[in-house]
Parts: C-alpha cells; structure tokens; sequence
C-alpha cells in the first residue's frame, strides 16, 4: 500500500487539493463530478480524496481547481454556512445562467460563468 504524498502544511498545492476536496464535500458533489470539472479521471481524483494526489500548478486542473474554490467561496459569501441552500443553488435551474449551474461547471466556460454570476451578485450585497 501506497503512502500519502507528503508535503508542508502552507505548501500551495496541498492548500488547493483539499480545498477542493472540502468543498465538493460541502456541495455534496460526488469525485466523478469532481474529476469532470477539473478535466481528471475519476481514479485521479480518487486518489486527491485519499491523499496520494495533489494537483499540479503547472497544468490546467490548477486553474480550474482555483474556479471552483473560487465558485465555492463566492457562493458561501452569498448564503453563508448554509450548505443546503449552497446546494440548491448548484442543483436548481437558473435563469439567468440558463441551466443548472451544476451542469454548467461541467465546462471551463461554464465554471468561469457561473464564477463572473456569482461574483456579480456579490458585488451587489
């Protein structure tokens, strides 16, 4: 059995891989879902959950994984802790966006929309 990668607590990539392992948790996002919005396998992913996995900043899962944190932070400003009401807005049909925002992260242009929505209704709180 393989151990876990080990890496300083402040490094950066640490940091990220289980900031986004955190928030898919919180946004009750399964690891396939996960690995489609980074652009991973499922195993990679699988793998970021067990520890043996840590992203890499030089590829482009780097910069999805910073949007999707990003997603999650921007939203948690909007609804506060309130995880269900963080995951009915991911869920649910959104007009302005013009599908489900879970659907949408799916794709890089998807997740840098839904990212610009929810930075633009943050601004306006």
């Amino acid at each position: 059995m393989s151990r876990p990668l080990e890496q300083p607590q402040g490094d950066p990539a640490r940091v990220l891989t289980g900031a986004v392992m955190r928030a898919a948790t919180l946004l009750d996002l399964n690891q396939g879902r996960v690995a489609q919005i980074l652009g991973l396998s499922a195993p990679q992913v699988s793998r970021m959950a067990n520890g043996h996995y840590i992203l890499d900043a030089g590829r482009k899962e780097w910069e999805h994984a910073a949007l999707f944190v990003r997603l999650f932070r921007s939203l948690d400003a909007l609804v506060g802790s309130n995880d269900t009401a963080a995951r009915a807005w991911l869920h649910s049909d959104n007009l302005a966006l013009g599908a489900r925002p879970a659907d949408l992260i799916r794709s890089t242009e998807g997740l840098v929309r839904a990212v610009h929505y929810l930075d633009a209704a943050r601004g306006r709180v």
